[in-house]
């Protein structure tokens, strides 16, 4: 694992610390794949027909926490490849349930879904990979807090291990 990676505690909100804490310590590039097959192994197993099902009213499909992983992921790469190439503007923040309603992730074909998120992860993987180290620190201001190009990506890990494990303790 690269030291220079591991965020520092002021690198990001505190309402991250839990995603954080879930991953620190590992070799992020390596959990970010593991977790694409950790969660094809999972959604194979729950099946097209399940993955259309919530856990109880109100809560999101097996389809839509999937589509909300990537959304994520995609937000918060996109926040990290702006921090670490220097931007100084402020980025918004983003409505999840929003932009779940918006996508209308249930009406894509659960394979599309898992092949969308590993080409989005081997993309960040690269990207992580290939960032000068020296950007690791920088920081910049998303949703109104300060965040870290190496805090973003521990959230990353962190909050896809967060649906993880909500996967597995709610919808099977």
């Amino acid at each position: 694992m690269n030291e220079i990676l591991v965020p520092h505690e002021g690198e990001y909100e505190s309402y991250y610390t839990g995603y954080v804490n879930w991953v620190i310590g590992k070799d992020i590039p390596s959990l970010l794949l593991e977790q694409v097959d950790e969660i094809r192994k999972f959604y194979e197993q729950m099946g097209e027909e399940k993955s259309l099902l919530a856990y109880e009213p109100g809560k999101w499909t097996g389809k839509e926490v999937l589509g909300h992983i990537i959304d994520t992921d995609r937000i918060m790469t996109f926040r990290a490849l702006c921090f670490a190439r220097g931007e100084k503007a402020a980025l918004p923040g983003f409505d999840q349930d929003q932009s779940v309603v918006n996508a209308d992730f249930n009406h894509i074909p659960l394979s599309a879904l898992l092949e969308d998120f590993e080409f989005s992860r081997k993309a960040l993987v690269s990207l992580v990979k290939n960032l000068p180290e020296s950007s690791y620190t920088n920081i910049g201001n998303a949703n109104g807090f300060r965040v870290s190009v190496r805090a973003l990506i521990h959230i990353i890990a962190g909050h896809a291990q967060h649906h993880i494990n909500v996967l597995k303790q709610k919808y099977v």
